[in-house]
């Protein structure tokens, strides 16, 4: 089985296909193709408040694209979500319009903390251990979300304008950076004596900057070489991250930011270590899709 799933984010737009294997009553999730343009509606929803004309055209285009796309590859199912640009942009109700009557796509904007249970629904601390503590962080263009599990149950979950973008952009106010520092640390005290908690990071940033650390495949990364990559990227100008690091444009500006809000989240939750799994909201939405699936199965086998 096939499912699609596409991620509207503040930074950039990603359509994902992911084949699901069922194999002895258990689901095997593989992504097959992941599609990203890095469309930066962000730019245009906290510095103008509204989507530009240029940006809402070339989205629209995109939506058609990957509608196509999708019917080519034939999914059982699909879904697409909006997160914190177009929750932010006040002439979004008018481009989820045209992009369903356009593209014939509808698209579900999305609020953080339903953003944060999305990404939750990856489940990545299944394959670590149980009786330990972990620190879900996703960080967008516009929002991060933070889920906080100890011994297999949620302790707290919450999302926060504090993203990549609006960092770049000084959009962040100092009493709310240190509202968001000051709940990462009271939650981390509630976590059971003599847990140390793991981050579980997801997100385009955080992706790159454990490439950049050249660990090896679910190997940790440590806070104190993480500091050290964020240190060397941010010494080089723009333009050589690009050139000398190798860095995509559209990556080389907020991956200072991101790197600056994941070791906030690691120093006040004393975290030493992270693992990435190379998870997403994307990945989220293609398990709801396959869970939605098997009910339906399921009530028609108890209808027969």
């Amino acid at each position: 089985m096939k499912f699609a799933s596409i991620d509207i984010g503040s930074n950039a737009i990603r359509l994902l296909f992911c084949n699901v294997i069922e194999d002895k009553g258990k689901a095997v999730f593989k992504k097959t193709e992941l599609i990203r343009i890095p469309l930066r509606l962000g730019e245009d929803a906290f510095l103008r408040k509204r989507i530009t004309k240029e940006k809402a055209d070339r989205l629209v285009t995109t939506m058609k694209a990957f509608k196509h796309l999708i019917s080519v590859h034939d999914v059982v199912a699909y879904r697409a979500c909006a997160t914190a640009a177009l929750r932010t942009a006040t002439n979004s109700e008018d481009l989820i319009k045209r992009i369903k009557k356009e593209a014939h796509l509808p698209v579900t904007i999305i609020d953080g903390k339903t953003e944060a249970s999305m990404i939750y629904a990856n489940h990545a601390e299944e394959n670590l251990a149980h009786d330990a503590s972990y620190m879900y962080v996703d960080i967008g263009g516009g929002s991060t979300e933070l889920t906080l599990i100890s011994n297999g149950k949620c302790i707290a979950s919450k999302s926060f304008c504090i993203g990549t973008i609006l960092l770049l952009y000084n959009k962040v106010e100092k009493k709310y950076w240190l509202e968001f520092r000051q709940w990462v640390k009271d939650v981390s005290a509630q976590v059971p004596a003599g847990h140390s908690i793991t981050v579980i990071g997801s997100g385009g940033n955080i992706n790159k900057l454990y490439k950049m650390s050249e660990r090896k495949a679910n190997r940790p990364l440590s806070y104190k070489k993480l500091k050290l990559i964020a240190a060397k990227i941010e010494s080089y100008s723009t333009a050589d991250r690009v050139q000398i690091l190798g860095l995509n444009p559209d990556r080389a500006d907020v991956i200072v930011p991101a790197a600056k809000i994941l070791l906030a989240i690691m120093k006040s939750a004393k975290v030493q270590k992270m693992v990435v799994p190379e998870i997403g909201l994307s990945d989220g939405i293609v398990r709801g899709l396959y869970d939605e699936y098997k009910k339906k199965v399921r009530l028609k086998l108890q209808n027969k």
